[in-house]
């Protein structure tokens, strides 16, 4: 099963390991605690890794030549808007995840979408909504009940569920919060489910059901009561689901690895909701759950993880 995953990449190969991690974005706090365990990960097998918190401690080792590879868990827009990837591109620098492209254009949910709608590929129906006054409107082709959300960033951060016009401008507010424009969409009333990426390679679905009617903030990293159903579907649903999510993955110029989240109907038809090319690896995070169900467990994950870093220009 492992066969097709990215291979090992060996302490001597790697070289100095930066784990990029924390930053200024709202996801700081998961970012902090996906770093520290990346970071643990890798002295565990004898790599030669330090922490990195933020962009100018990055550009401050990137100048000195102290790096030979970097760990990018960053998340959030500081991490996943295509200046990481840049800036090591520029110092000739080995990193993890997407690139410049694929990173910028999949932070913002709304052009992700258009790339998928020009290729035909399922996604709920949506709105770009540019400030408060067009959001009465825009409530009123796309229908309740609807989701808005900023569209720059993740964690389901600014998100609200809006069952009617009363709760429109609340939620509107909430997301105005946030850098980008506002993102609303129809609210697909189903499942969810997410697939993760590891190289050119689709890892098992995972149906995600939380305690409570939302897989939230709180469910997704600090409910235990939340389950995780892997895979999340079976023969040819998770054969279907796990090629869609990879094709919207590399539609979308995302390489390395990542993750994709869907919504399945009570038809069965799944709709692709986003991308995230650097991933949470805390405790309640999702691929490592989905590597392990295929055998691979934290450690062997990180080591295959810095196995896609290569320097720009190699091949992908």
């Amino acid at each position: 099963m492992t066969k097709r995953y990215p291979p090992v990449l060996s302490p001597s190969d790697a070289g100095r390991v930066g784990v990029l991690m924390g930053g200024n974005s709202s996801e700081r706090a998961v970012s902090l605690e996906s770093g520290r365990n990346v970071y643990d990960a890798l002295i565990r097998q004898g790599y030669q890794a330090h922490l990195i918190d933020g962009i100018d401690a990055l550009m401050a080792q990137a100048s000195t030549g102290a790096l030979d590879c970097v760990f990018n868990i960053m998340h959030g827009a500081e991490g996943e808007n295509g200046v990481v990837p840049a800036l090591l591109e520029a110092h000739n620098i080995k990193y993890t995840g997407s690139g410049v492209l694929g990173s910028a254009l999949t932070l913002d949910k709304i052009r992700t979408k258009q790339v998928w709608i020009a290729a035909g590929l399922p996604t709920p129906r949506f709105k770009r909504v540019r400030g408060l006054i067009e959001i009465d409107e825009a409530a009123l082709e796309i229908g309740f009940p609807l989701i808005v959300k900023p569209s720059l960033e993740g964690s389901s951060v600014g998100i609200s569920r809006v069952f009617d016009a009363s709760e429109l401008h609340q939620a509107a507010q909430l997301a105005s919060k946030y850098s980008g424009e506002l993102l609303m969409e129809t609210l697909i009333v189903g499942d969810e489910l997410t697939v993760g990426i590891l190289g050119e390679e689709t890892l098992p679905s995972i149906h995600i059901v939380p305690a409570n009617a939302y897989y939230d903030y709180h469910a997704k990293y600090q409910s235990d009561e939340t389950q995780y159903h892997c895979p999340g579907l079976s023969g040819a649903a998770e054969l279907a689901i796990r090629e869609l999510s990879l094709q919207a993955f590399q539609l979308a110029g995302a390489f390395g690895w990542g993750r994709v989240d869907l919504m399945r109907d009570r038809q069965g038809q799944c709709w692709l909701l986003e991308v995230n090319t650097t991933p949470g690896m805390t405790s309640h995070s999702l691929v490592p759950k989905a590597a392990a169900s295929v055998g691979i467990q934290f450690d062997e994950l990180v080591a295959r993880i810095l196995g896609t870093a290569i320097r720009p220009g190699e091949s992908r």
